[in-house]
């Protein structure tokens, strides 16, 4: 035969588990397929009161310190938009103007540019060639200029 096992109390066993005898006689728990009833009820017993962490009281109070920051900075903002509004307007203005300056001033060198190369073929400057050899490393150099 099979060692006998120590049976549990009924108050002991889980809802939804019953005991049952194998057909070797031998004693079991299995989860039943009916509805079981309910446990009986016990007394209710009011949790103990636990302190509040000190890292929830911080929070609670940076909590109102953060949203009056945000309201803050929005009535700021709303406040401040047509002077923002006036800001952009005088950087676009400035953007402008440094484009326009940067097309006069490309136009100007373009002017002037125009002027010199106008000027140099006016007045042709003379062209030097030279002819100088040498014989040997260390020998005697002779050459001739021509002006054309």
């Amino acid at each position: 035969m099979h060692p006998q096992h120590p049976t549990l109390p009924p108050h002991e066993i889980p809802p939804g588990v019953q005991e049952v005898i194998l057909p070797t006689g031998e004693r079991a728990l299995a989860y039943s397929t009916s509805p079981t009833p309910p446990p009986p009820p016990t007394a209710l017993v009011a949790p103990a009161a636990q302190p509040i962490p000190a890292w929830a009281k911080a929070t609670a109070l940076l909590a109102p310190t953060v949203g009056g920051g945000i309201a803050i900075t929005a009535v700021g903002l709303s406040a401040a938009a047509p002077g923002l509004l006036a800001v952009s307007h005088v950087l676009w203005s400035t953007v402008a103007a440094i484009a326009a300056g940067g097309a006069v001033a490309a136009a100007a060198i373009g002017r002037i540019r125009a002027r010199i190369t106008a000027a140099q073929r006016e007045m042709q400057r003379p062209h030097v060639t030279q002819h100088i050899t040498a014989t040997g490393l260390f020998g005697r150099a002779n050459g001739t200029i021509n002006h054309r």
